[in-house]
């Protein structure tokens, strides 16, 4: 296996120039799916932050470069939806999200809102000693109790003394609000009206409604992540609805 692809094959939700150079940075295997974007070309090539793999890797080296709470030392590390990144040496904080097009973008939030990370349960297991372990989406585990389920949202801390301490739960359910992250209707934030269960391995059809227009589109389960109860709790800034 190469250590790098070609800029030409890049998936599309990375958004990067495709014939600047031949090669790029390659994933490692990680958090997320096949298209987690490396940080090396979040850096470089989305924020601007290194000119050049050698600059990226000297800010990992002196662990200026946050990632859920945790310092990232790996340049080929993977990064995807609802990722926390925080460059504490200059008072940046983002959270990675999609837009309307599929496309991994960097949403700046303050402080406050870096202190916790929201998670989506794709499922749940028994383990040893009868104790319940929550699979979260981008490959964290944490044992909790037998009150979550799969497709519920749960809020994470990420401060050091209580990290993966769950602050919060947002059940997958008619009435919640939620967020789709793949399709047609990529990054749009709409309530849930509808669960309509659908026999087979076909994924389930989830129907939901624009607030501020009243009008209702369809999509898949694996496209829905739950963001709320009542209203969205997180913040959607610079996205195109």
């Amino acid at each position: 296996m190469s250590d790098h692809l070609k800029r030409l094959n890049a998936p599309e939700s990375w958004h990067i120039a495709k014939k600047t150079t031949k090669f790029v940075t390659k994933t490692a295997p990680g958090p997320h799916n096949a298209n987690a974007m490396p940080v090396a070309v979040w850096l470089r090539d989305h924020m601007g932050f290194a000119r050049n793999l050698k600059e990226v890797k000297q800010i990992l080296n002196q662990n200026d470069l946050i990632i859920n709470g945790r310092p990232c030392r790996d340049a080929k590390m993977g990064i995807g939806i609802f990722d926390i990144i925080s460059l504490p040496k200059i008072n940046k904080f983002y959270r990675i999200l999609r837009d309307k097009n599929g496309r991994h973008i960097a949403i700046e939030i303050d402080a406050e809102a870096a202190k916790t990370r929201l998670c989506k349960i794709k499922n749940k297991t028994i383990i040893p000693g009868g104790k319940v372990q929550l699979n979260m989406r981008y490959g964290a585990n944490l044992l909790a109790d037998n009150t979550y389920k799969s497709g519920d949202s749960v809020v994470l801390s990420l401060e050091p003394e209580t990290r993966f301490k769950i602050v919060d739960h947002f059940p997958f359910a008619v009435g919640s609000m939620a967020m789709v992250t793949g399709g047609r209707h990529s990054g749009k934030v709409a309530r849930i009206v509808d669960i309509i269960t659908i026999p087979g391995s076909v994924p389930n059809k989830i129907i939901l409604e624009d607030e501020a227009t009243k009008t209702r589109f369809d999509t898949i389960f694996p496209y829905i992540y739950v963001v709320g109860k009542e209203t969205s709790a997180i913040a959607i800034w610079g996205i195109e609805q």
